[in-house]
């Protein structure tokens, strides 16, 4: 079966035409919900800072009780300044 030239360039410009609806759809889409789309991403980024994630709980001001087991006067093996 032989391909004329005339079927290839008709292929090849049908790809094109799809490509370039596909492209101008996907950009009118994004132009059109931009707001909506940029809330979206806020949204999405504050409650990952915010929820339950290893960092969102540091973020709280939370950072737990000290340790009642070190005796006062000693700091964790370093020597307490002044004293002798």
């Amino acid at each position: 079966m032989k391909f004329k030239f005339n079927d290839i360039a008709n292929a090849i410009s049908l790809a094109s035409g799809v490509t370039l609806a596909g492209i101008i759809g996907v950009g009118t889409y994004v132009y059109v919900n931009k707001d909506a789309i940029i809330e979206d991403i806020k949204k999405d980024a504050i409650e990952s800072i915010t929820g339950g994630s290893a960092i969102g709980g540091a973020l709280t001001g939370d950072v737990g009780t000290p340790n009642a087991s070190i005796p006062k006067g000693t700091s964790m093996g370093l020597p307490v300044p002044g004293g002798f």
